[in-house]
């Protein structure tokens, strides 16, 4: 049943689904989509506003095809969906995993040891890059540039020849350059097709233990990054992208998901948000490359 007014009081301090809303994809269920069509006319539904990532807004982009009045609101953690600057979530999972680093620091200093922090973010390397700039990181690992394991290594050996130990970022699903493949923490499919990423941290802690004598450990941050209070700037993106959904449901405009650009919050087509994955670019990555070592 839809949430009342009373229910939906002192919902921006909270993470996570307050709906109970679960990941399963109706093209993968029999009779899925039409199931969909008929709760939405018996609980009297006039529009529905599909709140997620890729894999929500793709099935939202697929469901307005086939005549179903939504407007999709982009939240992901990976900050990975085209079309629009940010999502949200993704600020937070950003500032957790750089108190994490900080902490991180303190350990690493102490006990002259590498620190090898893993990141989520699929295929995407955002959550790494920024919160490995933001924690001083000696090198950041992610999926769109495959790293040179004597490289970091090198990096490894700079940190301590300037007296600070290192600590290495790393993405999920960074990749060893030389055609290794990802590190999967199972070989099992979920309903959208997605192989479950982990362990790269483990694998590159070992490669430097072996190469440089040094000791190194591997920290995963895994579902931490995904709860606890939203930040600021997400409570404020969510709030206007709610307000700017809703306006589009009041104005008939459907297939359509709000985004923001710069300061505004614009609304394009769907599928230019589920097109194609918004991934760092080279430029962006050289940025980061300068503070490595």
């Amino acid at each position: 049943m839809p949430l009342g007014i009373e229910q939906c009081r002192g919902i921006l301090p909270r993470g996570g689904t307050i709906l109970g809303s679960s990941r399963t994809n109706p093209f993968k269920v029999e009779d899925g989509v039409q199931r969909i069509k008929d709760n939405l006319a018996e609980a009297g539904v006039d529009a529905l506003v599909a709140i997620g990532g890729e894999d929500t807004l793709g099935v939202a982009t697929k469901l307005a095809d086939l005549g179903v009045q939504v407007v999709g609101v982009p939240k992901t953690i990976d900050n990975d969906l085209s079309g629009t600057d940010f999502t949200f979530g993704f600020d937070t999972a950003v500032n957790i995993a750089t108190e994490a680093i900080d902490r991180l620091h303190t350990t690493a200093e102490s006990h002259h040891r590498v620190l090898v922090v893993e990141v989520m973010g699929r295929h995407a390397g955002w959550i790494a890059l920024h919160a490995g700039i933001a924690g001083g990181a000696s090198a950041v690992l992610i999926p769109e540039v495959p790293f040179d394991i004597d490289a970091v290594c090198a990096d490894v050996e700079t940190r301590f020849e300037s007296e600070y130990a290192p600590i290495i970022v790393v993405s999920e699903g960074a990749v060893p350059a030389d055609g290794s493949g990802m590190t999967l923490a199972s070989g099992e499919k979920d309903a959208f097709g997605h192989v479950r990423l982990g362990g790269i941290g483990d694998r590159i802690a070992k490669e430097i233990e072996q190469r440089t004598g040094k000791e190194a450990r591997a920290v995963v941050l895994g579902h931490v990054q995904r709860g606890g209070t939203p930040t600021a700037f997400d409570r404020w993106l969510a709030t206007r992208f709610g307000l700017h959904a809703i306006a589009a449901v009041a104005d008939g405009e459907f297939g359509v998901m709000v985004a923001l650009r710069g300061t505004d919050i614009v609304r394009l087509p769907l599928i230019e948000g589920t097109g194609e994955l918004k991934v760092v670019s080279p430029e962006e990555y050289a940025e980061a490359e300068v503070f490595f070592g």
